[in-house]
């Protein structure tokens, strides 16, 4: 039994520190732990069957571009802290009474469910599914609830051996993961009905990472034309970008570089836009493994969810602008990107099975539509070859 127990605990781990990815990709420890991790999420894109299992669902590159989007992303880092909040408060109240050796801890929030700190660990990993929704985070989300079930049961049995009068009271008048009330409205008296409502959790939760990612790609704020389609990291970037992307293809140094018969899609930047290594390798200050600030960097990804995509990192210590021109107009970076495998509808640019090759970048002021600087890129991103997100 504790072999069975150190084995599902070890699962549990492990999903955390698969989830929590865009934690240990900002750290000194990125590349240890792509050394291992990427070439499992390699071997899921290269099968067309798992291919989506590396994708994203919701935007965490570009400002979610409406009140809904942003609702969720604020949801995910409320889940999140509430969560982790409540699993370190029980954590607390259960060793407590270990130390004091005053029996099982009943009282708090175990007054209300049998199992609070399970609870609040999978309402924590809800919220780092939204932080971080790569599809494999929410499928293995599924994968620790049925974990939970098991432990939770393991331990109602250890429960009732020691104490089987005040505990199998306490079950009767608690549920196991929700309110006594709230559960019986579900069939988990039996094994299939226990099943039955598993399987509905998995549903719920896979199916609406599919939707979330059908609704996220019909709003981003998008261009169009021809075999161009261009994205806009900030949503009210989108009327420049209207405004001027035709005339930007025609520069000279940009055209030369487009070929007629390729597709491309656009991101439109800020030039300090601080995620742009995800998209391409811009140069060596956008690989924040290589820096020190994974703290700050943190802190703003859970409290300020937006601040980190539009202040870019200058109020973290960099300064550095290599090749940048001053000017008083405004001044967007551009990452041209080609498809592979990509039809000429917009949001093939987005498929988990197009391919998306870095091909250079341009500094643009978009008022006197001047360039101040292009740069072939290298054909990987700042993290080379590991599947990051597309929006």
């Amino acid at each position: 039994m504790n072999t069975k127990r150190a084995f599902l605990g070890s699962a549990i781990v492990v999903y955390f520190i698969i989830a929590l990815e865009i934690l240990i990709m900002i750290s000194p420890f990125a590349g240890f732990f792509y050394s291992v991790f990427n070439p499992f999420l390699l071997a899921l894109a290269k099968y067309p069957a798992t291919r989506w299992l590396s994708a994203f669902y919701l935007p965490h590159m570009v400002v979610p571009p409406d009140g809904f989007l942003k609702a969720v992303r604020v949801l995910g880092s409320v889940l999140f802290v509430a969560g982790m909040l409540g699993f370190f408060v029980c954590a607390l109240q259960v060793y407590t009474k270990k130390f004091l050796k005053k029996g099982a801890a009943l009282g708090g929030l175990y007054s209300f469910v049998r199992h609070p700190q399970y609870l609040s660990l999978s309402v924590a990993g809800l919220g780092l599914c939204i932080l971080w929704p790569r599809f494999l985070v929410a499928v293995l989300w599924v994968v620790m609830v049925g974990i939970y079930y098991l432990l939770s049961k393991d331990e109602e049995r250890r429960m009732l051996r020691q104490f089987p009068e005040v505990y199998r009271e306490h079950m009767n008048k608690t549920g196991m993961f929700l309110p006594r009330r709230i559960e019986n409205l579900f069939p988990t008296g039996s094994s299939p009905g226990r099943v039955i409502v598993y399987l509905l959790v998995a549903t719920i939760v896979i199916g609406g990472a599919f939707s979330l990612r059908s609704y996220t790609i019909s709003h981003l704020p998008l261009w169009q034309r021809k075999n161009i389609t261009a994205v806009s990291i900030l949503p009210e970037d989108l009327p420049k970008m209207n405004h001027r992307m035709a005339d930007i293809l025609k520069l000279p140094e940009i055209k030369k570089r487009i070929d007629p018969g390729k597709r491309y899609l656009v991101y439109v930047m800020p030039i300090n836009y601080i995620m742009q290594g995800l998209i391409a390798d811009t140069g060596s200050e956008w690989r924040l493994y290589k820096h020190h600030h994974s703290i700050s960097m943190i802190t703003d990804w859970i409290i300020h969810p937006f601040r980190h995509l539009r202040e870019g990192p200058h109020h973290r210590g960099h300064h550095h602008t290599e090749g940048m021109t001053h000017t008083s107009g405004v001044v967007r970076r551009l990452v041209f990107v080609e498809l592979k495998n990509a039809s000429n509808l917009p949001e093939e640019a987005f498929s988990w099975n197009t391919r998306r090759l870095p091909r250079f970048m341009a500094d643009i002021e978009f008022h006197e539509l001047k360039l101040l600087k292009v740069k072939d890129l290298p054909p990987g991103t700042g993290w080379k070859d590991v599947p990051t997100p597309v929006f």
